[in-house]
């Protein structure tokens, strides 16, 4: 008495699964890609590296009572 298959999938979801499984196959480097892999690979880390450096220090949000202020500069 089991219920073997019955749980009716989405063909359009099922559909998706397969190509998000199989998307290595299909990848070309072209110049959308190449940029959208600088910006997400670089720029963005990098700016926010950047800011973290610039803001080292300045802001201690332990140990505050209220009233006081965040900046230690």
């Amino acid at each position: 008495m089991g219920h073997n298959n019955s749980l009716n999938l989405d063909p359009a979801l099922v559909k998706y699964n397969n190509m998000h499984v199989e998307r290595y196959k299909f990848f070309r480097w072209t110049p959308r890609t190449a940029w959208l892999s600088l910006v997400w690979i670089g720029v963005i880390p990098g700016m926010a590296l950047w800011a973290s450096y610039k803001t080292e220090g300045k802001y201690i949000l332990r140990g505050k009572r209220r009233g006081d202020t965040v900046k230690e500069f």
